[in-house]
């Protein structure tokens, strides 16, 4: 792979983009650059590909345009001369529930190429990777990590809490007030007021949720600057941010700080404890792997678990506590968790050109309750549980943090479905009883194809009143809204001929959060026995480009990374 050499001076440097600019060969090349309003001057410049998801579609893009402007400055003042270019994104609450959402996940592997694409063939010499959400996020530091050229990555910012009646409300509380109009306790008046002012401006939806999970992670595992990720989309401080990151990534041209040398072993591991202690997003378990992988390094799913066991939770984020992202940022911010973890991360390079170690020693907790120390920790472990045995031989996860205490054993009768759609329309219909252990299957990376979320199904359980009698079992994924007993990423899938496929209604699923099982009370013959009568079922889609990733998805205790 080529990479830049150390800058010394830019009228004598080499750098990748020399490859567009110098020589006489090179003026057709020139003339193009020109024609952009690049000037002779800013030839000698080092190139910084500026990646862009503004969108008018999601609320956590919609900012971006003020954000690209102090980037432009930053880097116009490091030094540098930036060059935007813009990648699509996909908002996983409009996408849910029907078949939109098949294309989120997928869509992390477009933007990943869609950088590298770009980057390589305009010889960039470094890049700020301006990002929000799901999937756009772990998509382009995929790209970073395949890439190795100097990067920074500015997220966007989390939404301020919306207002219904007094009461701060956010995204979830929309979808859970579904539930609640089913069940007769909220008229439909009451949700049209409430769904007006649940998420009142830019940003990503409020709580530690995916979006803002994969912002904690990415600024814990060292690839943007510190308070990067909960400072708030609308405020000076993110703009600050900006500014200093378009800066920053000159600097880091010449130092040759590549994001390989940043998003080491050690990284990763500091990034996963903080993700624990933050009672993140499961989806982390399939977004930590693929970044990883794509840097060369391999994590096994059971690393999270690990880590988990060593890991007190000691911030009580939403959807299982009661913290928004705009208190986590008033109490100190990632720095200030990374403070209560200083004598046990595993010191390596950040951005900021500081280790993460000398970051979490300046830290400061501003709101002992907002992060907790580890004595008064909230949970003793961490926010993820890996939960095996004979229906997931490979694996599943579940957000045990936000898992009430009387649902953390359980035995249910199993209730199958074949799509979310189906179990949705049961749940809604009021089939859905205490004691049913719902099975969701054929919604994994193949299967779906795309591994949908299921907030839909999980919000409705909630606002039913179904939470702690309920449990969803599935080869998809959910929202990192997601609360409750919600089991998902069961590997081997469905598709794939794991043994979830094989699973029967009025089967008996056994749930032992705290001995990570889970089962369904079956002989290992009798399961041979139905395995042996399984057949692959046809495709749902066919057609377009999804078709094509099904047929090279790998499953979700990998990461879901598509293998060449």
């Amino acid at each position: 792979m080529l990479k830049i050499m150390t800058i010394f001076a830019y009228g004598a440097s080499i750098l990748r983009s020399d490859r567009i600019k110098k020589g006489i060969e090179r003026a057709g090349h020139r003339s193009l650059l020109f024609a952009t309003g690049i000037t002779r001057k800013g030839l000698d410049l080092p190139m910084i590909g500026v990646a862009t998801s503004f969108t008018d579609l999601i609320p956590g893009h919609i900012g971006m345009r003020d954000l690209e402007r102090f980037i432009e400055k930053g880097v116009h003042s490091g030094g540098g001369w930036p060059l935007f270019f813009g990648l699509p994104g996909i908002c996983d609450g409009i996408a849910m529930g029907h078949v939109g959402m098949h294309y989120s996940l997928p869509s992390r592997e477009l933007i990943a190429d869609l950088v590298e694409s770009v980057a390589t063939a305009h010889a960039f010499d470094g890049m700020v990777l301006l990002t929000n959400c799901d999937k756009i996020t772990p998509g382009m530091i995929m790209a970073a990590a395949r890439l190795d050229i100097p990067t920074i990555v500015v997220t966007a910012g989390p939404m301020h809490s919306g207002n219904f009646r007094g009461q701060r409300v956010h995204l979830i509380s929309a979808f859970e007030a579904v539930g609640k109009v089913q069940k007769g306790e909220m008229s439909k008046a009451d949700l049209a007021e409430l769904e007006m002012c649940a998420c009142p401006g830019p940003g990503s939806c409020q709580g530690m949720f995916t979006a803002n999970t994969m912002a904690c992670v990415t600024e814990a595992i060292g690839m943007s600057l510190p308070g990067c990720a909960t400072a708030l989309a609308v405020s000076g401080e993110k703009r600050r941010i900006a500014f200093e990151s378009g800066s920053r990534i000159v600097g880091m041209v010449k130092e040759g700080l590549t994001p390989r040398k940043i998003m080491t072993r050690n990284a990763f591991e500091n990034a996963i404890r903080i993700d624990m202690a933050l009672g993140g997003s499961t989806n982390t378990s399939l977004h930590i792997p693929a970044i990883a992988h794509e840097a060369g390094i391999e994590l096994p799913i059971s690393i999270f678990d690990a880590i988990s066991r060593q890991t007190p939770h000691v911030c009580n984020m939403l959807p299982g506590g009661q913290h928004y992202l705009e208190d986590l940022d008033a109490a100190g911010g990632i720095p200030g968790v990374l403070s209560r973890f200083a004598s046990v991360l595993k010191d390596s390079p950040t951005v900021s050109g500081r280790s993460i170690v000398a970051l979490a020693k300046a830290g400061k907790v501003r709101n002992a309750d907002v992060i907790r120390p580890i004595d008064k920790a909230y949970h003793r472990e961490g926010g993820i549980a890996v939960l095996s045995g004979n229906l997931a031989p490979k694996g599943s996860v579940i957000k045990q943090t936000a898992v009430s205490e009387k649902m953390m054993r359980f035995e249910g009768t199993a209730v199958v479905f074949d799509s979310e759609d189906e179990a949705m329309a049961a749940i809604m219909g009021g089939r859905i009883k205490a004691g049913h252990a719902i099975v969701i299957r054929y919604e994994g990376p193949k299967g779906g194809p795309g591994m949908r979320e299921m907030l839909s199904p999980t919000s409705a359980i909630m606002g039913m009143g179904l939470g702690e009698s309920v449990v969803l079992i599935t080869d998809g994924r959910f929202s990192g809204g997601t609360k409750g007993p919600c089991i998902g990423h069961v590997s081997p899938e469905a598709a794939e001929g794991g043994p979830i496929a094989i699973v029967k209604n009025g089967d008996k699923i056994v749930l032992n959060i705290p001995g990570r099982k889970l089962e369904v009370k079956l002989s290992q013959a009798e399961i041979k026995k139905r395995l042996a009568k399984w057949k692959p079922r046809k495709p749902k889609i066919t057609t377009g480009w999804l078709a094509r990733y099904a047929k090279v998805v790998t499953s979700a205790n990998t990461g879901a990374i598509v293998k060449a």
